[in-house]
């Protein structure tokens, strides 16, 4: 019974955990839109491997956004 009282409010934090996390990646994908913006042209490899962790945060942020969207509470 005391599960199931506590669920709620775990699932609160759980989604403002969630959210944080999210906020924290879509500050991190900005940064590297920026920094490849102003590295275009210079290095093809450092740039290649901005780019791929650019898109691996925004996965990441999808993923989290997915399970803040399916949580019953």
């Amino acid at each position: 019974m005391q599960q199931r009282l506590n669920a709620p409010r775990q699932s609160a934090v759980d989604a403002a955990l969630l959210r944080d996390r999210i906020a924290q990646l879509q500050e991190e994908h900005h940064g590297l839109d920026t920094l490849i913006g102003k590295l275009s042209g210079i290095d093809d490899l450092e740039l290649r491997r901005l780019k791929k962790r650019k898109l691996k945060v925004k996965d990441t942020i999808l993923l989290l956004q997915l399970q803040l969207d399916t949580d019953p509470h």
